[in-house]
């Protein structure tokens, strides 16, 4: 039978829409609260990022990596751009200049992403990239975003307070999609992510009635296609550095997406699959800054949906990307499943990222540790955690250029380990991993 009128094929696509969907729609609006933006010019950048982030994916998937990888607003990019906007008023810095400042510093890093891919230095970030340093990445990737989606499936408000009704439906819809992806055969199994998604808005529908949706209820609506909506590009020094280093660091996207789809597959990436897909990444960096996205790098979170859902086949991606591109085109579309509940969104990504965290800790297996090694992986992910529960304004007292770094506990984590890795003979203080002695 053609997989294109399979009606399971169908449904595997529709699935990755709603993934992509979940991912992707509140970073725009987050963005365009921070920056101050009107309601119609959110609505464009929400209706720009669907088109992108589901053209994205289809690049990768078909030129790329060519993997079933998500491509999307990278987490890293998203945290600095609201860091740097809640501190512009401390630089003296307005929003359009510091947006004109960022789509500057995008293309620019799109350009660096693009070069350094081309000169071979993805080899060098896989070297970096022990199983110690991925395990740290995972550890703490998948611990920052857990803790947005866990405030957003219990509908903690602006003052703290969880909406105890809410939160309930969200503990079943968890739940839920946790029994039929352990319990589950063949296709139910397969397509525990979408059931959890469907059941859980239609629940929500019902019990909560007059409630509102994801908040981007205007995402087929706004203005027409505009170039640099943040503000015209200027050179600020400090956003510059900032924005090179966030470009530079966020190649390491690529090469754990990859590491990890790698033992999930089977197979190994060659280098020339790092080179195309560190220069789409670069292109989509580069488009970015053109019409006021977040700069996009392949999602390490696709990892913990392909192992939920089981499906490995990327002309599923294909198509959920295709669809969600649709979202953004046809505005009825886009305004429906905009509606979605955030807490549903946030319910079942809380789901795929418990794989995402058994897929860090699988990069530990054959290590042993004592009171000596343990710091090995203690500091770097215990010093990770401890600065993502540190507010943001705390580290205000830092330089400009400074405190996008200092003040990201994932960038923080990681930087440590890669010191620890590397300046710190491990082996004279306890037993080495068996692969790391055949390779000595």
């Amino acid at each position: 039978m053609n997989k294109w009128t399979s009606a399971s094929f169908w449904l595997a696509g529709v699935q990755w829409m709603f993934f992509l969907f979940a991912n992707t729609v509140v970073v725009p609006l987050s963005v365009g609260v921070a920056l101050g933006f009107s309601p119609g010019l959110i609505a464009y950048l929400v209706k720009v990022t669907f088109v992108v982030t589901g053209a994205a994916s289809i690049l990768q998937a078909c030129f790329g990596h060519r993997y079933a990888l998500m491509e999307g607003p990278a987490g890293l990019w998203w945290g600095l751009i609201l860091s740097l906007a809640a501190a512009a008023p401390s630089m003296g810095m307005s929003p359009g200049e510091l947006g004109g400042a960022l789509s500057a510093g995008m293309i620019a890093a799109g350009a660096l992403t693009s070069l350094l891919g081309a000169l071979g230095f993805g080899a060098l970030l896989k070297k970096a990239f022990t199983p110690v340093v991925m395990f740290v990445y995972l550890f703490l990737l998948s611990s920052q975003l857990i803790i947005v989606f866990f405030k957003s499936m219990t509908g903690v408000s602006a003052g703290g307070r969880i909406d105890l009704p809410v939160a309930a439906l969200s503990a079943a819809i968890v739940i839920l999609v946790g029994w039929i992806g352990i319990k589950g055969r063949g296709l139910l199994g397969n397509y525990s992510i979408l059931i959890g998604m469907v059941a859980g808005w239609a629940a929500y529908r019902l019990l909560f009635p007059g409630a509102e949706g994801s908040g981007a209820g205007q995402a087929g609506t706004g203005p027409g296609m505009i170039l640099f909506p943040w503000g015209a590009p200027r050179i600020e020094t400090g956003v510059m550095f900032a924005a090179l280093l966030a470009g530079l660091i966020n190649m390491t996207n690529t090469v754990t997406a990859l590491s990890a789809a790698d033992k999930l597959y089977g197979r190994l990436s060659t280098d020339a699959s790092y080179k195309r897909s560190f220069h789409l990444t670069a292109l989509h960096t580069a488009v970015a800054g053109l019409f006021g996205l977040v700069p996009y790098g392949p999602y390490t979170s696709s990892i913990g949906f392909l192992e939920s859902t089981r499906i490995l086949d990327r002309s599923a991606l294909v198509l959920g990307g295709a669809l969600f591109v649709v979202l953004g085109f046809v505005p009825a579309l886009g305004t429906f499943f905009a509606a979605m509940p955030a807490s549903v969104g946030g319910a079942v990504l809380f789901v795929v990222y418990l794989q995402l965290f058994g897929t860090a800790f699988r990069n530990l297996q054959g290590y042993s540790f004592n009171p000596k090694t343990v710091y090995r992986i203690a500091a770097p992910a215990l010093l990770g955690i401890s600065i993502l529960n540190v507010p943001a304004d705390a580290f205000a007292g830092f330089a400009g250029a400074i405190r996008p770094i200092v003040g990201n506990g994932l960038l923080m984590g990681v930087l440590v380990s890669i010191l620890l890795e590397n300046m710190v003979d491990w082996s004279a203080y306890g037993q080495l991993r068996q692969t790391e002695e055949r390779r000595e």
